[in-house]
């Protein structure tokens, strides 16, 4: 899987000297300029939207976000307590299966709490009438999958066979739809408007007899509005179309458009040697900082690679013990020399959040920059604590 990032913007500019490392630092700049594109897009098409938890949960820049966007969407309990704490607007909390020591305060915390299954809601229905006979006001959503696989990866593939999120729509009843006030699918990944097309095609004929019955239709994330050759247009049309069709509220929940290209990793070489092949060690750890890398794969882009046949391609790896700790091969913009800089581009989502402390490998730091105004604040650091307090 090949990276979808796109131009460096203004880390092209930044002296990595300036933190310390590992650190992430994410543009303030840009990601207003990305949340900019998708209020535009929610006003144009008089829709609603909310930003992912899941993929960006850098809650200091949370005023930023609720300027913009109309609330975020959580995955469980304590991501909806952290966007109750500290961001504005509506909360949607969808979790494949909820504990029912959770629930309740799911339900006072969310606007919107949607299940993935008609039988954990018919369960959980004795818990829904108690938070609703204790004041809590939220509607009840049902994810459904669209068999309908747009995936290029299977692993990250809602829809691919066999797959745990959403039920399946071609078992939907008039039944399970009575339980229901909206629908919730999410079916893409880093992808384009035509995915989506073709998804709401296949849930459009699924969902048509609930149509005037249906308050809400949530049409996930992994919609990559925010790069620059990204559909627009088409998107805003078919949005429009979409809430006259259904006479209900529209919703999208982008999660890597909200911070894209914002954020870069920056690392530092530790030590060289030859083994076949030049061979670098590194503080940044792709097994814990980078773990889609392993996981996907893909391939993080480096800010200023050389061109292919512009010198040697290193093979750059963490600290860990662990021998597939392999970020990749790379050729370095600068000598790669023990103490030399580097940062990969696009890693203010889901690396931050997939952050882990394996082996005590050091949690990279996180750094607030402002490209317009050259602002940079150190908003986090990690330490040995960090490390100890999460074991025993």
């Amino acid at each position: 899987m090949e990276t979808r990032a796109g131009d460096p913007g203004a880390f092209a500019h930044f002296d990595l000297g300036r933190v310390d490392s590992p650190a992430f630092v994410v543009d303030a700049a840009k990601l207003r300029a990305n949340l900019q594109v998708l209020a535009d897009i929610r006003d144009a098409a008089d829709i609603k939207v909310l930003a992912a938890l899941k993929a960006f949960s850098m809650w200091s820049v949370a005023p930023i976000i609720g300027e913009y966007l109309d609330g975020v969407c959580t995955s469980g309990l304590w991501e909806a307590r952290l966007a109750s704490e500290y961001y504005d607007g509506e909360i949607a909390t969808y979790c494949a299966a909820y504990k029912p020591d959770d629930l309740a305060e799911v339900c006072r915390l969310s606007d919107h709490v949607i299940f993935n299954s008609p039988g954990q809601l018919t369960r959980y229905a004795p818990l829904l009438e108690i938070a609703r006979g204790s004041g809590h006001d939220f509607d009840v959503g049902l994810r459904i999958n669209p068999l309908c696989p747009q995936g290029e990866v299977p692993r990250y593939d809602p829809s691919s066979p066999g797959s745990r999120l959403g039920f399946p729509l071609d078992q939907l009843t008039p039944e399970i739809m009575e339980l229901v006030d909206g629908i919730h699918f999410h079916n893409l990944c880093e992808q384009d408007f035509e995915p989506l097309r073709e998804t709401w095609d296949q849930v459009f004929d699924a969902i048509e007899p609930w149509f005037g019955q249906l308050k809400w239709i949530n049409m996930g994330g992994g919609h990559h509005v925010t790069r620059a050759d990204y559909q627009r247009e088409e998107l805003v049309e078919f949005l429009k179309d979409a809430k006259e069709d259904t006479g209900a509220e529209i919703y999208l929940e982008p999660g890597e458009a909200v911070a894209l290209d914002a954020g870069i990793l920056v690392g530092t070489v530790l030590d060289t040697h030859w083994n076949g092949m030049p061979v670098a060690v590194t503080d940044v750890s792709a097994t814990c900082h980078m773990p889609d890398v392993i996981e996907a794969p893909y391939r993080p882009a480096m800010l200023g690679e050389a061109e292919a046949g512009q010198g040697e391609a290193v093979r750059l790896g963490g600290p860990s013990c662990l021998a597939g700790d392999i970020i990749g091969d790379y050729r370095l913009p600068v000598p790669c020399e023990p103490g030399a800089r580097f940062a990969f581009l696009d890693q203010a989502h889901y690396s931050m959040v997939k952050t882990n402390t394996f082996n005590g490998v050091q949690l990279p730091s996180i750094w607030l920059w402002d490209s317009a105004s050259d602002q940079l604040e150190l908003v986090r650091s990690f330490g040995y604590e960090d490390f100890r307090d999460r074991l025993s």
